[in-house]
């Protein structure tokens, strides 16, 4: 599917918005029930791309759904996974970051709960053939674990996610084009994760970007996390507004190919 250049996408957007609306969609793995949200954009083909969104820690959230709204404006379909399931949603941090941590020590569980969401994006009407996984923080995790799965994504987004994984687990090929987003003040995102990340995506010969905002610490994109940096994570508008503009970049050039 060929798109208009990003600036003419970007005047027809503010022109005319969509009246699309987020879906509530129920899935399973085995037992457990997933509440995903599902939105389709006003046109489709059979050849419309469609994007699946990794939530933060604590899960779906108002940001995740303001992004899927954002992507249908756009013309894309959105798919927003719910990662933990029904009666496991974290109620604070300290939970939050239990249940964060067991799927980063278990990628499996972890790859298997995307490849469930991005199966109904794709029922819902996406493209199988131009799909890109993006994540916020513990979903930017995620977005690499799509990649190191190799699951058949034309390309990943993580915005400021984590890029560390267990150094046991081999360096395979990197099929599908990558963007990083970081902050350069990010405290979570070690500069021995970085090495590794640039080695691993090196060893896999792929197409990567790596952009860093100055200023920004972790989580720069969610309004929600104040605007206090000392505290490691907040908000940053101008961080936001360009990482939001090289993603769009990045859409655009990945399903243009």
């Amino acid at each position: 599917m060929k798109f208009k250049s990003l600036f003419c996408i970007t005047l027809l957007t503010m022109a005319l918005q969509t009246n699309a609306q987020l879906k509530a969609v129920s899935y399973k793995d085995g037992n457990q029930k997933l509440n995903g949200y599902a939105i389709a954009p006003e046109k489709q083909t059979p050849e419309t791309p469609g994007v699946l969104i990794l939530p933060a820690w604590k899960g779906i959230n108002d940001h995740s759904k303001r992004v899927a709204q954002q992507l249908a404006d756009l013309g894309y379909y959105a798919f927003i996974a719910d990662i933990y399931g029904e009666g496991n949603y974290p109620k604070n941090t300290q939970e939050a970051g239990e249940r964060a941590g067991y799927y980063k020590n278990n990628p499996e569980q972890y790859q298997k709960r995307i490849s469930l969401a991005m199966g109904e994006l794709i029922k819902y009407g996406a493209s199988a053939e131009n799909i890109v996984v993006i994540g916020y923080c513990f979903g930017g995790t995620g977005a690499l674990e799509a990649v190191r799965a190799q699951m058949a994504v034309k390309g990943v987004v993580s915005f400021h996610g984590g890029l560390g994984k267990n150094p046991a687990r081999e360096n395979k090929k990197i099929k599908s084009k990558v963007l990083i987003l970081n902050g350069a003040d990010d405290p979570y995102v070690s500069q021995k994760d970085i090495e590794a990340f640039q080695k691993e995506m090196r060893d896999g010969n792929a197409d990567w970007q790596m952009i860093y905002y100055s200023n920004a610490v972790h989580a720069f994109t969610e309004e929600e996390a104040g605007t206090d940096n000392s505290k490691g994570a907040a908000y940053n508008d101008v961080a936001n507004r360009r990482s939001w503009e090289h993603f769009l970049l990045f859409l655009e050039e990945t399903f243009n190919e």
